[in-house]
This record gives C-alpha cells, structure tokens and sequence, in this order.
C-alpha cells in the first residue's frame, strides 16, 4: 500500500477547439471496425454498414445513445434504403474513430447531420448486391429489386437471400454516387414509422450495460477527493488512516489541471481499493490540505448575482444593433425596463460519471458512457502523452447526458489511475462528485428596454445579458460569450421591431462552464418571452395576441442587416432560414390546442404560452397550473407543438418532447447552484432537488408539424419554453412577475 503522485502532460488549445466544433462530416468508403464486429464482417460497403458472410447484416451505430433515439435511428435509415426486414439487423456501437466523422452526440444535430450519409450507404449497398446478383444471373441489374432481405428477379422467377452475393458483391468497383436511386417518401418501411429502440428489450430486463456495469479481471475502484474551490491544488495529504481501511490498496495524488482546464482532471487524492465501498470509506479518512486559488476561493453567490446585475446595467459589446435604439427609445409613447436572472445549475444525470480504463504497453482500452468517444481519445491521449491512436474507447450507454458527458474529465482519470497502480481502474463519480464539480450551467442576468407606440407596437428593444462563457474552458481569460453563445437567442429576436440592440455584457468565471441541454437558450428564452409577455400585460393584451401583433409579416429575418449574422447552429440561413412564418404557424397551433384563448384564467388555475425557435426548430408550449391554498403548485398539463423538419423516429421525437417538458419544469421551480466561499453548497438531491412526480406535469400532449423542411434539432428546443410559459401562467393566476428562477423561492400565495 503506497501514495503515489503523478505528473499529467497539458493539451494544446487549438486542436481541441478544432475537434470539438467541426461539423459532422458525410464520410463514405473507408473501412472502419465497430466495437464487437470487426472479426465478422467480411464486407464493409460503408463505415457504416458491414455484412457477415452468411449475410448477416450490422450497421454501426457511431452516435452514443442516452435516450434521444441516436442508436436506433441512424441505422434504421441504412436498413430501410437497404430494404432489410429490422428485425434481422444487428447493430453494434462504434469505438471512437475519426473515420466516422464527428462522433459527438450533442447539439442536437446527429440526424441533420449524418441522414444523408446513412441513406447513401443504404442505397449504395443494395445497388452492389443487386449488380452481383444481375451477373450471376445474366440479367440486366436495373431488373434485379432487393425487398425484405432477398434479391429477385420477376421475369425469371429467381430469387435468393442476399448472403449469396456478399462476396461477389464485395469484389465490385464502388458505384458513382449519380447511379444511386433513394427510396421516395412512400417507398419507407421504417422512416416515420413507430420502430422499437435498439436496446429496448436489455433495458427492461437489465441485461444491458451502462458504464458502472463493466468490470475487468483485476479491477480496483477509485473515488476521489477533488479540490473544494475552482484551479486550486493539493498542499499535502496524510493517507495514514485512509489505508487502514480494509480493501484500500493505495492512494495517488492527481494534480491538477494547467490552463486552458478543458476537460483535464480537476486533480486531488484518489483511494484505490478493492470495492467502490472500501474507496468511499478510505476517502472519509483523508486529510487533505489544500492550497486553495485565492481568485475563487472568496466566490459567493450572492455577491456575484449583483455583479451580473451591475454589468448588465452598463453598455456591452454589441452583437446586433438596428436602427437607432436610443433615439427611439426616448421618443417612446409607452415603456417597460425589467431585469432578469437564471441561476446556475448542473446536468445532474440520474447516472453520474463513470469510466473504466485499462493501461497495457504504452496503450490505454476505456470502457464509459461518453457523448464523444473522440474527445475521450484526445483527453486521455494528451494526459498520458501518447497518440490518439493508442487509446480505445468503447462507448456503453448512458443514463442521461445532457451534456455533461461530452466532457470526458472522468476518464482522464481513470486512464491516469490504471497507468500509476498498474491495473484496470474503475472511477466512480458519487451524486455529490457529481453535483460540486460539474461543468456547470452559466448562471445569467438580463437587461432589457422596450419602447412602444400608442397602441403598443414595438419600436425599440435593448437586450442585454451577461453570463461566465463557456469559451472560458478553452480561454481562461474569455469574459465574453463566443459567437455560438450569443447566437443561442441573444441576436436572434424574430421579432419585426425596428430599433433594436442587443449587447453582451463581461462576466468572470470561477467555476467550470459547460454546454447544458439547450445551452444559452435556457436564459435568453427566459427573458426574451417573459419580457413579451409583460409588454403584453401593459398594453391590455395578452401574450398571444401581443407576439402575433409585432412578429411581422411571414419572411426570413435577415441579420446581416443589423451589423451580425445568424450563428444558427453552423449551418447555412439559405438552407434553414430564420423563419417567422414557421414560429407563428406553432404559436397558433398551441393556443389551439390548449384552449389558450378561451381558458378561464383565476386564482387557483391558469394557463401560460411562449413559443421560440432554437437549434433550426420552431416550438411553442402551454403550461397549465393548478395552485392549492397553501401555494403549494401542479401542472395538470403541458401542450408543445413542433415544428423540427423531417423525423424519422415519432415515438423519440414525442419522447424527447415529454422529457424536455420535465426537465423544464424541473430547472424552472427548483434547479439552482449557489457558491459560498468558493465551494458549491449543493450536493445531492436533497438540496439540489430535480422534479419528481409530484412536481411533473401530469399529461403532457405533443404535436408534431407535418413539415418538409431539413431535419433540424429534437433533444433540446423543447427545453426553453418551459419556463417562460410557466411564470406567465403564475402572473395570471397570481398577479406576481417571477423575474429570477428559481420559481420555488418564490412565495405563490
């Protein structure tokens, strides 16, 4: 039993910037192995698809999968281009590979950004198999159909199973993308359809493996003390009594991270032992001192909110700026001012991080649920100062993500722990790990200035915000958002006003920032749409009516005019334009649907609406609440209606729209992270409490917009709403303007 201390090589900025936000690439041709099929495959048309010699059919899923569909839905695509009966289909989880093109699952983009890819290798497949089969048959290929499984040729009546032609097929040249015929809209058997997920069946009967669920011969579990403030390091540490415990093998001093921090190891003591029991108990019995960053350790909550405050109130970097804000702002018949606050939270995925690592020769094998296979290559690559090809990931599935596992800290660690005791190393993250060192959620103020005419049209908006950036996990200096923060709502009010400045205001930060599910949206909705609603309320109206008043004429909102341009997600505005006509059309689809117009609002039970385009969708929900004589709050219903382009799966879009509906309510009544002295108060769900179903809404009713639009984002757009439509609902039964989540911090009745 010893303590070891470990030197960690840093990682260059610039090649993990590049990684992170390229775009997913259409990659075709190559040969790549799968996690569990690389042995089998005889031909691998595609990176994506391979065929046994039997004509076994396995299709790579390179996305991870936490709930959103990513396993099922991509490879669903191949199959059904291939024209194969599912249920024949195996489909195996990619290791980390560049070959795949981006792997990382988040942004809500791996349908939109790989579809075309999987329809190519569908298409491409069956058109080889068809060919192999025209010749040995002496027939013409165009008069060869693959249906179900099975090659035919009608006129001769012959007809076999397509394991009969994968080795010929497989000897063919590979076909000019231009001789490729693609399924039309009717021809589906699975695209739109309702089709099971992949694992649906391992879920339910528990056979299906997440992260904590593998083990390796010889495996030690490791828990870890971290460093109680931001960028602060080990002073020195007794062990003594911690490797009394029965089970402890040994502890290893981590250092800490060299800045730019990306996703290195936050640092601290590890305790090896032979149980994840005996790990815990040996943590309790450390004496660690720490050598704490004097810059972070005096982080209060409170103090810092009145720092938000204070920035917004003074003019920021402007990020769009119409028309001459001030001048017609101080013309303005009627006028509103109203700060806003989000607090900060954490991703709280009900399974915390987890990852296994296995040193052996100079190369590492991991075992973890990951959103980015890739990252994890390139984290653990630079701790261990070996290649990136020298680090197997293997991605298992994830108990909820949310974001928070694209950042691969964890098995940085696990990988720098298997090196220095010299075998397998399974780290555990425990709920309060989890919740004190996360990548946190940006805490957010907001400023905003509304000018109106007479009859309360908009002519002037200022909207400020200010936010800790992400952009300052790879600058840490960075007190500005990067182009992708303030393009998620800052510089993109649809609305037809046309005096308008919006302005990012300097905010430090003292935590680790990350990207949460719906990102910047999550407080920009909030102020922008509780902001319309207030204006609504002034002017005698009501939020509806109010949007629909100043949203304008159906166009394209061109930003390039206001002295900026649309982020939108990094795609090109010609291919998904910022279309108002596509945001009313859900807004009055969702005021239909709940009854909006006519619901009787009183004391006891409300209703309250927003609609927002994020991630290239366009989404509007109704809450409906219910508020007891003790103040005590329910929601009986929630209607969202979405518009996300073309789907393939319903049942997961459905799905990632009830979930969306939770989480926000969840965020909204009780998601906040507060700092005292430097060090995160909250640590498990006792103090950090996530809806429960006492607190969830009890039906939530989606709608799906039949649209032919590109496939744009499901996993997060249905998030931002929530909140801004339920505050307007408690305005309405209640009279009281909730400005600053979370909403259980305030007194309802």
């Amino acid at each position: 039993m010893e303590g070891v201390s470990l030197e960690v090589v840093p990682i260059e900025r610039r090649g993990f910037l590049g990684a992170l936000f390229s775009a997913g690439a259409l990659v075709f041709g190559a040969s790549v192995a799968s996690d569990q099929a690389e042995a089998a495959v005889s031909w691998q048309p595609s990176v994506y698809l391979g065929f046994e010699p039997n004509g076994q059919v396995v299709i790579t899923a390179h996305r991870s999968e936490m709930g959103t569909g990513s396993k099922t839905s991509l490879p669903l695509v191949v199959a059904d281009e291939l024209d194969v009966d599912w249920k024949t289909v195996r489909v195996e989880q990619a290791i980390g590979d560049t070959r795949y093109g981006s792997q990382n699952t988040d942004g809500s983009c791996s349908v939109r950004d790989f579809v075309q890819a999987m329809h190519v290798a569908g298409a491409t497949a069956r058109l080889m198999l068809e060919k192999a089969a025209a010749q040995k048959w002496g027939v013409p290929a165009a008069e060869v159909a693959l249906t179900m499984g099975k090659l035919t040729h009608a006129k001769t009546a012959k007809s076999a199973p397509i394991g009969e032609f994968v080795a010929a097929a497989a000897a063919l040249p590979m076909p000019d993308k231009a001789e490729l015929r693609f399924k039309k809209q009717g021809e589906y058997r699975y695209i739109g359809k309702e089709v099971p997920v992949v694992d649906q069946h391992g879920i339910v009967t528990g056979k299906a493996q997440f992260g904590a669920d593998i083990t390796r011969p010889g495996m030690l579990y490791a828990v870890i003390e971290r460093p109680p403030v931001y960028d602060s390091k080990v002073k020195s540490v007794s062990d003594a009594e911690a490797l009394k415990v029965k089970g402890v093998q040994k502890t290893v001093t981590l250092p800490g991270f060299k800045q730019p921090h990306l996703f290195q190891q936050v640092g601290g003591v590890a305790v090896l032992a032979d149980s994840t029991w005996a790990a815990m108990q040996g943590r309790k019995r450390l004496k660690v001192d720490w050598d704490l960053n004097p810059e972070h350790a005096g982080f209060n909550s409170d103090a810092y909110k009145q720092e938000l405050f204070a920035s917004v109130h003074k003019p920021g970097k402007a990020v769009r700026n119409r028309g001459d804000f001030d001048a017609a702002f101080a013309k303005a018949a009627k006028k509103l001012e109203a700060d806003y606050y989000v607090p900060m939270l954490s991703h709280a995925p009900m399974e915390p991080p987890v990852a296994v690592a296995e040193w052996r020769d100079g190369k590492v094998e991991t075992w973890c649920p990951t959103q980015n296979p890739q990252a994890v290559q390139d984290a653990v690559a630079a701790a261990l100062g070996i290649t990136q090809k020298d680090v197997i990931c293997h991605v298992t599935l994830l108990g909820g993500g949310f974001g928070r596992k694209s950042k691969p800290d964890y098995v940085v660690e696990a990988a720098l722990l298997s090196k220095a005791s010299g075998k397998p190393v399974q780290v555990v993250w425990t709920r309060e790990d989890d919740i004190r060192f996360d990548y946190y959620h940006s805490v957010a103020a907001m400023h905003m200035k509304g000018g109106m005419d007479a009859s309360g049209k908009i002519e002037s908006w200022l909207f400020r915000s200010a936010f800790p950036p992400i952009l300052s996990t790879f600058a840490p200096g960075a007190d500005y958002g990067a182009d992708f923060e303030t393009g998620m709502g800052l510089n993109e009010i649809l609305f037809d006003v046309p005096h308008i400045r919006a302005e990012n205001c300097p905010a430090k930060h003292h935590v680790r920032q990350g990207w949460m599910r719906a990102v910047c949206h999550l407080f920009h909705a909030f102020g922008i749409h509780s902001f319309v609603d207030e204006m609504a309320r002034l002017n005698n109206s009501n939020y509806v009516d109010y949007f629909l008043k100043n949203i304008g004429p159906d166009r394209a909102v061109d930003l390039t005019k206001d002295g900026t341009k649309a982020w939108n997600n990094g795609q090109p505005v010609e291919t998904f334009p910022l279309d108002t006509g596509r945001l009313r059309r859900v807004l009055e689809m969702c005021a239909e649907k709940s009854g909006y117009a006519k619901f009787q609002n009183t004391k006891t039970r409300a209703i309250g609406i927003a609609a927002h385009r994020s991630f290239l969708s366009y989404i509007a929900s109704a809450v409906e609440i219910a508020i007891d004589a003790q103040g005590n709050l329910t929601i009986p219903n929630v209607w969202t209606v979405a518009d996300v382009g073309k789907i393939l799966m319903p049942d997961r879009v459905r799905s990632q729209f009830e979930g969306a509906a939770v989480f926000g309510v969840s965020l909204a009544m009780m998601g906040e992270i507060t700092a005292s002295q430097g060090r995160i108060v909250q640590g498990n769900f006792n103090n950090y409490p996530v809806a429960r179903l006492k607190q969830a809404p009890r039906r939530i009713d989606v709608t799906i917009v039949d649209s032919k639009a590109p496939h744009a984002g499901v996993g997060e757009p249905g998030a931002p709403v929530i909140a801004p439509a339920l505050t307007s609902a408690i305005f309405a039964a209640t009279g009281k303007r909730i400005r600053e989540l979370p909403i259980r911090r305030t007194k309802l009745v």
